[in-house]
C-alpha cells in the first residue's frame, strides 16, 4: 500500500488485543513493527524518519518516543497536555469531579485536615496523580490512611513533591472508553456485567452521544486520544482523558481505529514534512 503507516506495537502490554491489532493493521494494508526492549537500552531505534509511524504500547515508552524520537507523529502522548491540571479547568462542565484541588503528595500528607476541610466529606477523599503516566493508581483514602506509603511512595515513585488531584469521593456505576480522532468518536467500548467482559458500544446510545458532544467541544489534548465516560448518580460524566498510544482499547473496533488513526497520522506526517 502506498504511504502505508508503520504501527510499532509493544506485544506484552495489551496481550488480549495484540493478535487482533496486528491483523487489523495488516488487513488495512499497513505495516507492523514489534517493539524490542533493547532499543531503549542501546539506542538502536529503527530508522523510520521517512515513514508515518504510530506507536501503541506502554505509557512509559509512549512518553519517551514522543519526547525523544524523530518518528512522526510517533506516539500520541503529550505528557503536559494530558495532565489533569491542564485540561480539568476547561472540562469542568462535564467532569465527574465538580470540585478538586491539586497539591503535592507531601503537602497532602503533611496537612490532610486542610485538604479535607475543603471537601464535603471530612472522613475520606479520592486521590490520583496529576500526571497521565500514572505513577500510582487512583484510590480512596480515609482520614487515618493518608500517608506517602498509602500512595505507593517508594514503590512506583520516589518524588514526594509530585502533584496529586484530590477530590470528594463519588460512586461510579459504569464506565465507557472512546477513541477520539479529529474531535470525533470513531470507536467505543463498554462493559457487560452479565458477561464480565468488554463489548463494543452502541453509537446510537446515550454514552456515545455524550462523549461525541464533549469531543466536539473540548479543546483536544492531541489529535488522537482516548476519553473515558462514566455514569455517577444516574448522570453521564467525563472521567478521564488518556494518551492514545498508551491506552488499552478493550473492545473498540480495531479495524476502524487503525483506519482512522492511520489517516490522521498520515496527515500529521505530511504537514510536518511540508512545514519543517
Amino acid at each position: 500500500m502506498k504511504n502505508a503507516t508503520v504501527w510499532v506495537l509493544e506485544p506484552d502490554v495489551f496481550p488480549s488485543n495484540h493478535d487482533a491489532f496486528v491483523r487489523a493493521v495488516h488487513e488495512a494494508g499497513h505495516e507492523v513493527v514489534l517493539w524490542q526492549d533493547d532499543w531503549g537500552l542501546t539506542g538502536s531505534w529503527p530508522r523510520l524518519d521517512s515513514r508515518t509511524v504510530v506507536f501503541h504500547g506502554s505509557l512509559e515508552n509512549a512518553a519517551r518516543i514522543a519526547a525523544e524520537l524523530p518518528w512522526r507523529p510517533g506516539a500520541y502522548c503529550d505528557v503536559a497536555a494530558f495532565q489533569c491540571s491542564t485540561w480539568y479547568p476547561q472540562a469542568q462542565r462535564w467532569l465527574l469531579h465538580r470540585h478538586w484541588q491539586i497539591v503535592s503528595a507531601s503537602q497532602l500528607v503533611a496537612n490532610p485536615s486542610a485538604v479535607l476541610a475543603a471537601s464535603a466529606d471530612i472522613y475520606s477523599l479520592f486521590v490520583r496523580p496529576d500526571s497521565p503516566l500514572k505513577p500510582f493508581a487512583g484510590r480512596v483514602l480515609r482520614r487515618n490512611e493518608i500517608t506517602l506509603e498509602a500512595l505507593d511512595y517508594g514503590f512506583y515513585f520516589d518524588d514526594a513533591a509530585i502533584p496529586v488531584v484530590v477530590a470528594p469521593v463519588r460512586s461510579v456505576e459504569r464506565e465507557w472508553r472512546y477513541v477520539v480522532v479529529d474531535r470525533q468518536i470513531v470507536a467505543g467500548s463498554a462493559y457487560d456485567p452479565a458477561k464480565r467482559a468488554a463489548v463494543r458500544d452502541d453509537p446510537g446510545g446515550a454514552p456515545w452521544q455524550f462523549a461525541a458532544t464533549v469531543a466536539a467541544t473540548l479543546a483536544p489534548p492531541k489529535t488522537v486520544y482516548v476519553m473515558d465516560i462514566c455514569e455517577a448518580d444516574n448522570e453521564l460524566r467525563l472521567l478521564e482523558l488518556n494518551p492514545f498510544s498508551g491506552a488499552d482499547l478493550y473492545a473498540c473496533d480495531l479495524a476502524i481505529v487503525v483506519r482512522e488513526v492511520s489517516s490522521a497520522a498520515a496527515k500529521a506526517f505530511a504537514f510536518h514534512s511540508e512545514n519543517f
